[in-house]
């Protein structure tokens, strides 16, 4: 049986069709259904998913929806950032997909995954990233953590070859963690919108 799919996830449609309500025209045009799509933050209507289009412009970013029906595959980021992945990746020379492999080098006590530009080329071979992307990472945190345990990582992160920005994805929504460990505050992304919080895990401003 299919997860349920979860925002950074990947996804591959059936068909040419399975995208609904996306209203900018470069996307006939450059989307087929061998690419995939990323789940975005929105609040599900009627069995369906809330997705993004990306085009081969950095700027070219489109919106749509999809039925959970014509979802064929799910790629996560977690499983991107999978060591055997990375180092067969045609990619494995750029920095930032240097970076990955030296995270998943080590043990860390959380799941984490690979999102953005790195995660959609290592997903599809497509050469969207270049040496200067940013390595864009995700790390599941359904329960509280401590504070200098994600300090760790974020210094290992300011080493790396590449500029990389990490999202902590909590029950409630995601957040940036630079910004979480410099102010004690966040912009806390939720389903029903951006939310100012002190604390991420329960949803208290």
């Amino acid at each position: 049986m299919m997860n349920t799919p979860r925002p950074h996830d990947l996804l591959w449609l059936t068909d040419s069709d399975a995208l609904e309500e996306v209203s900018e025209e470069w996307v006939a045009s450059q989307w087929r259904p061998r690419l995939p799509v990323v789940v975005r933050r929105d609040v599900s209507r009627d069995a369906r998913i809330p997705v993004g289009v990306r085009g081969m412009r950095r700027d070219q970013r489109a919106a749509g929806w999809v039925n959970v029906v014509k979802v064929k595959r799910i790629v996560s980021p977690e499983f991107l950032a999978s060591r055997d992945l990375l180092v067969k990746s045609p990619f494995i020379s750029l920095p930032p997909v240097q970076g990955a492999v030296q995270l998943a080098l080590r043990d860390w006590p959380w799941v984490w995954g690979i999102t953005g530009s790195v995660g959609y080329a290592l997903a599809t071979e497509v050469p969207v990233l270049h040496a200067e992307s940013d390595l864009d990472l995700l790390i599941r945190c359904p329960a509280r953590v401590e504070r200098d345990a994600l300090l760790a990582w974020q210094q290992v992160t300011s080493q790396l070859l590449c500029r990389a920005d990490t999202q902590i994805e909590t029950p409630q929504g995601a957040f940036a963690l630079a910004e979480w460990l410099r102010d004690g505050r966040v912009l806390l992304k939720t389903n029903g919108g951006p939310q100012i919080v002190t604390d991420p895990w329960a949803l208290k401003g």
